[in-house]
């Protein structure tokens, strides 16, 4: 087994786990390299296996009602609380402050990927401070200086060069790009992900940079040195970039500058067949998969290859007559990858490679 590269975490997750604002949480319960997942903190969830409560397979990583209660449970405490909220505008729930305090005062180190800066925040800095350990906003963007623009050496890139790009938010995008990343290394070829938001980095993703908190007139250089450096370094056969948000979604407009920058061969489109609204925002009609279909491949002049859909609100046995209409509908093939895995949609993306 991969060592982990931070060592043991508990997750703080109080009253979002199990939903789109639990994004983060859910990410770093399915897979991570960066962290020994030991626990989830959510009291609504008390005591249950949080595999079980959010996919249906169980981990034997437990769901605790706050943090004194973990760590009594716990033999051993954890070197990072980390914030697994993803809440709409990266906002820091008030009651959050004071579990957030509590574990510097214990010396643990804190990571957060929300757009409230901890590190902001005097009394929490001045705690960190007394008991030596680190708070880290993983959103908080670089110096100028350390940020690239785009040069154009994406051209010279000459593995295959995937993105899995999304109808809305919060559909699982990363989660597919990592289920693709595994089943790519499982067959023996060598796959390395870009990721492009804070819980890709709390994963581990050793090339990525956060699209969402980065100048604007960086983003496309940060996408394309992440892309450029990972060919560089690894020499991969597969390089899968994550997307963010939509094209056309009014609060989380994302995919362009992965198209424009990372310039991928082609693009996995993630879906939700049973979401008629952009999440979050009821009254905004969520574009046809047809009608989105068409806008990437109209501004990239790449293929859409290949639909994974996000199976929220269906019945499992819903799943296969779902895809088969997808397929139906658009002509392309249609997967659940975290439903049945990605080896029928690896196969096909295999026949691709240059």
């Amino acid at each position: 087994m991969k060592e982990k590269i931070d060592g043991r975490a508990l997750v703080y997750c109080e009253g979002a786990f199990n939903t789109p604002n639990g994004k983060t949480a859910h990410g770093l319960v399915r897979f991570t390299e960066r962290y020994e997942v030991v626990g989830v903190l959510d009291s609504k969830y008390a005591g249950k296996d949080a595999g079980d409560v959010l996919d249906g397979r169980p981990n034997q990583i437990v769901v605790y009602k706050d943090l004194e209660s973990a760590l009594e449970h716990l033999d051993e405490r954890p070197k990072y609380l980390v914030i697994g909220l993803a809440p709409d505008g990266g906002r820091l729930p008030k009651e959050a402050k004071s579990t957030i305090k509590k574990a510097l005062e214990l010396g643990m180190n804190v990571d957060s990927g929300l757009h409230d800066f901890l590190t902001n925040d005097p009394d929490l800095v001045q705690v960190a401070d007394e008991k030596g350990v680190m708070i880290r906003d993983i959103r908080k963007t670089p110096d100028r200086d350390k940020l690239h623009f785009f040069t154009g050496d994406i051209e010279k890139v000459n593995c295959l060069k995937l993105a899995v790009l999304g109808t809305d938010s919060a559909l699982g995008k990363r989660t597919t790009a990592w289920i693709l990343v595994h089943a790519f290394r499982k067959m023996g070829k060598k796959a390395e992900m870009i990721g492009t938001g804070q819980t890709a980095w709390m994963q581990g993703a050793k090339y990525s940079m956060v699209m969402d908190s980065c100048i604007n007139d960086f983003v496309s250089g940060e996408i394309e040195h992440a892309v450029v450096s990972a060919w560089k370094n690894e020499n991969p056969d597969v390089i899968v970039i994550e997307g963010q948000g939509s094209l056309m979604n009014p609060a989380y407009p994302g995919g362009f500058e992965i198209l424009a920058a990372g310039r991928p061969d082609y693009v996995i489109l993630q879906h939700a067949p049973k979401r008629l609204e952009y999440d979050g925002f009821p009254g905004y009609r969520l574009h046809s998969l047809q009608e989105q279909i068409n806008a990437i491949e109209v501004i990239s002049g790449k293929e859409v290859i290949a639909i994974t859909i996000n199976h929220e609100d269906m019945e499992k046995e819903e799943i296969p007559d779902m895809c088969k209409k997808i397929t139906l509908e658009t002509k392309l093939p249609a997967y659940d990858v975290l439903e049945y895995g990605a080896e029928e949609l690896v196969d096909l993306l295999s026949e691709k490679m240059k």
